[in-house]
Formats: C-alpha cells, structure tokens, sequence
C-alpha cells in the first residue's frame, strides 16, 4: 500500500515545506506533540519532579564525557592508570572532561535517589505505573552496574582492591560461587583480563540496556501520564476535560515545564560545576584519595570501601554475622507463625508457610553468613520491584496518608542515610549494631508495608488537584 503524503500550500515557507518532507518520512510532529506540546501533566507538579529531567541531563553529560575519555583510556593493567594521568595531565582540557564524568557518576545517584524518594513519597509505582516504577528499578540496577565497572577502570589502590572484595562475595554462593567469581574475573585475581571485561560492559553493553530502559521508562510514563504530589489521576474517564479532551488539571509539557526544567537545570549546573572546579574530590566521597596511588596487589589499604553512592547496601552486607543470622531465623520463624495462627490463609498455605520456614531457617545455620549478606545486599535493591503491590494504603500521596506516616518515611530516609555513612566507616563494634537494627528496620519498613499502610485514617482526597497560580 502506498504512503499517502501531505501537501502545503506552494505559498508555505521553506521551514515549513522542509517540516511537511520530514514528517511524510518520519513522524516528527506527531512525536513532538505526543510527547511534548500535547503531553498534559498535571498543573501542580512541585520541585521534586525537576530530578528526573536533571538525569537524562546527567546521562548525557556521562555518554558525552565518556566517549572522550575512552579515546585516550587504555584498558591494559599496565597502562590504566598511566593513561588516566596522561588525561589529566598532557589532554587538553583533560582534567575538566575526567571531573565532569567522575562528579556526574556522583550527581546521577543524587538525582536518582532523589527522584526515586519523590516517587516512594507520592506513591507513583501505584496503579496504573507499575510498569513505569519498574523500569524506574531496573535503571537503578543498571546505574548500580555501570557505575561498579567503571569504578575499576581507573586502577588505582581503592578501584582495584574494592572490585577485589565485591568479586569475591559471588565466592560466597554455594555450588557455583567459585566458578561465578572466575567468570566474572576472567582469572583467578583481579587484572588484565578482569579490566578489559569491565570496559566493555563500561562503555559498551550496561549502556545499550540503560539507554533502551531510559526509552521504555518514559514511554510507559507517557503512556499513563504523570503522577502528582495529590496522587489524582487527571486523564481518567471521570477527570474533568475542556471541550477538546484535554483535561482541566492538565497544561502542556512544553512549553510551561520546559522552562521550569531550564531553571532547575541552571541550579543544578552551578552547583555542578563549583563541585568541578572547587572540590572534584569532594572530600575523598567523590574520588577517593587512594585511587590517585597506582594499583597494588601486594599491599592492600588499611580500610576498603565502596564509593557513597554503594555504601548503604555495603552496611547491610557487613551486617550480616553469624551473630545476626539467629535475629534473621527469628523474623522468618515469626512470619512463619503470623502466617499460620494470624493471616486468613488456606490451612494447606498455613503448612506450607511453616515447612518453607523451618527449611529456610536449616539452610541459614548450614550455609556460611557471607552468602547470606550477599543475599541481603541483592535483596535491598529487588525490593524495590516490588513495592506496587506492598503498599495498601488507601490513598496514593503522602499528603493525604496518617501523620505518622510522615513521620516513618522521615526515620527510613534517616536509617538510609547511617547505613551509608557507616559503610564508609571503618568496621567497629558499635557500627556493627546499628548497621543491623538499620538493615532490619530498611527490611521491616518494605515488608511489614501491606500491614502498616492500611492502618489510620488517611484524610479526605479532594476530587480536582490543589493548584495556586504563580
């Protein structure tokens, strides 16, 4: 069948006739009024909503500024760290390109975390963006991956011995640990060949899925539209429209919060680039000072530990002892018990809740605690995917949910910020407790969710968004 092709008039300017070949071709307007012109969000979006556009900025500055500094990278664990020097030393204007890309991997977790907060407090993985939270989850992931990788690259003391330590905990999994770690590895220490496989999911692979995750985010986002900080749904088939469709709570993306993303851009880039030129090291959180020695094997440093943006999850890994493992057989023996005598399960789900404790608590005493702090480690993240269907509060926005609710997402944030402070401290005994009432609290808060979130009484939901014009 053949293409039917749009005219305009011979009195049309060229930008338009140019506009008109393009779109008989390709569906450039239509993708700009999908997405931009006619894309209604909701009139009463706050600043927490800024952070999303902040990381497709912070995502691009990664790619560009990387694609520059693999010119001159040499993956060879030889010439690594040599070639990181001659960048920032001999390349022109080397040393900026180096900073920006060693201060974005920083500033993308700031924005990520910060809109993954924004997310968790507005309840924007509820109904219908499950799929839009979920992708959200599986670009953490990949940012959790990429950023891993290109820790190494540098190969100085602290990249090199804490991939060392991170490779070495797949060792930990029975059966096939030892040949995982191997694999991962390439050989059996950390080196050349270790490099090379890191350089190429680097700049290569965990980019390509990243890139595809970043389009399917936005395009379900778009799909259902946008979340608001009053969790009203403005496109629904009782939300008030205009005569056109259009819905009364809605305005067009562009050009009204274009122009606030612009502004939020200009703070953010201030910020960015006083960090640049006046603390790139950022006190040793953003590169630590170890990583400007050469990579040694023979000598490791006095104290290992990840960059901040990882040190959360690194905690709650140092937290499982032995020791923490009869704590962990209690809450599995407790929810088996809740399960059994509490819930309104069949009886024949009652049995099966009770063996499937009592076999997991088995496999805890038999199998070493580092596995189980791997486990941990990875469950914190996975955690996440799933918190669609743990919330049963009533109500989506924290606006409206018990007070007290406010007041148990401000002791999670609080939680989450000690366990990372703590993972870059030095092992010691009272950061030892805390980081396991902190891994247990983090856990409880995610499970014990269907059951907190229904109590209290949330308050009434208005039917329109609050707005006030400015």
């Amino acid at each position: 069948m053949a293409a039917i092709f749009k005219e305009v008039s011979p009195n049309a300017s060229a930008g338009e006739k140019a506009l008109n070949w393009v779109d008989n071709r390709f569906p450039a307007s239509k993708l700009y009024k999908d997405h931009l012109s006619e894309y209604y969000a909701s009139k009463n979006l706050n600043f927490w909503y800024v952070f999303g556009a902040l990381a497709l900025l912070v995502l691009v500055i990664q790619i560009v500024t990387g694609i520059f500094l693999v010119m001159h990278y040499k993956p060879d664990a030889a010439l690594a760290f040599a070639s990181v020097e001659y960048i920032m030393r001999d390349v022109p204007w080397g040393w900026l390109v180096r900073y920006m890309h060693s201060t974005g991997a920083s500033m993308f977790f700031v924005v990520v975390y910060l809109h993954m907060f924004r997310g968790l407090i507005y309840g924007s993985y509820r109904k219908p963006r499950e799929l839009v939270w979920i992708f959200g989850c599986a670009i953490f992931l990949c940012l959790m991956a990429e950023a891993f990788m290109g820790y190494l690259l540098p190969w100085g003391q602290m990249s090199y011995w804490g991939a060392q330590v991170i490779v070495n905990l797949f060792a930990a999994i029975p059966f096939i640990g030892p040949d995982l770690a191997l694999l991962i590895r390439g050989d059996y220490v950390v080196g050349d060949a270790t490099l090379n496989r890191f350089f190429s999911f680097h700049v290569i692979a965990v980019p390509l899925v990243l890139l595809g995750l970043v389009a399917a985010h936005i395009i379900a986002l778009h799909e259902v539209g946008s979340n608001n900080p009053d969790g009203i749904e403005i496109k629904g088939a009782d939300a008030p429209k205009d005569a056109h469709g259009h819905p009364l709570d809605g305005i067009p993306f562009h050009p009204y919060y274009t122009v606030h993303d612009i502004f939020s851009v200009s703070l953010f880039l201030m910020v960015f680039t006083a960090i640049i030129f006046f603390a790139p090291e950022f006190g040793g959180y953003f590169l630590e000072y170890n990583n400007f020695i050469p990579a040694d094997p023979l000598q490791t440093p006095a104290h290992i530990a990840p960059v901040w943006y990882f040190t959360p999850y690194y905690s709650m890994l140092r937290a499982i002892t032995s020791e923490m493992m009869y704590a962990l057989i209690a809450c599995v023996l407790a929810a088996a018990a809740f399960a059994a005598f509490k819930s309104k399960l069949p009886t024949l789900f009652k049995g099966v809740a009770i063996v499937a404790a009592v076999g997991v608590s088995a496999m805890m005493l038999a199998i070493d605690a580092k596995f189980w702090g791997v486990v941990v480690m990875g469950g914190a993240v996975i955690i996440l995917f799933f918190l669609p269907w743990l919330d049963n509060s009533p109500v989506k926005s924290i606006r409206y949910r018990p007070d007290w609710h406010k007041y148990l997402y401000a002791i999670f944030v609080f939680v989450f910020v000690v366990l990372g402070y703590l993972g870059i401290q030095a092992p010691s005994a009272i950061g030892e407790r805390v980081s396991q009432v902190g891994t247990l609290f983090y856990f409880g808060f995610f499970l014990l969710m269907p059951w907190w979130s229904k109590l209290g009484t949330p308050k009434a939901v208005p039917d329109r968004v609050t707005f006030a014009a400015h």
